[in-house]
């Protein structure tokens, strides 16, 4: 019987909450966090969790307004911060599971050096 290459649920809930899984889903992890979809992934991760919680500020008494007010003082710097530690994120997951950590930039790097390129090209330099 082949290992797994795609966690079961109890897995994916596990590596959710930072778990490792094993070594033949490394595949998978990468795709997971370097893939297409991997920003929205780690968004809706970090940010959709937290809104029941904020919703109890809603059943205080008062304006409505006011607990809305205080749900968006602590959600507003949340989606700050997780967009702003995404890169570390994602760096530190490649490196707890054995991947290369550059992976995390690969796309960008590619991005830039399409530019460079694009820039020698027009400017006479390649």
């Amino acid at each position: 019987m082949s290992e797994r290459t795609t966690p079961t649920w109890p897995q994916r809930i596990g590596y959710i909450f930072g778990r490792t899984l094993p070594a033949s889903m490394s595949e998978w992890v990468r795709k997971d966090l370097t893939g297409p979809g991997a920003a929205r992934r780690y968004l809706m991760r970090f940010l959709i969790p937290v809104i029941p919680p904020l919703m109890l500020f809603l059943l205080i008494p008062g304006p409505k307004w006011m607990g809305v007010a205080m749900m968006a003082l602590l959600y507003l710097p949340l989606i700050y911060f997780t967009v702003a530690l995404m890169y570390v994120y994602r760096r530190s997951r490649l490196i707890k599971h054995g991947l290369d950590p550059a992976l995390a930039d690969a796309d960008s790097r590619r991005r830039s050096e399409a530019a460079r390129l694009d820039y020698e090209r027009r400017h006479g330099r390649a």
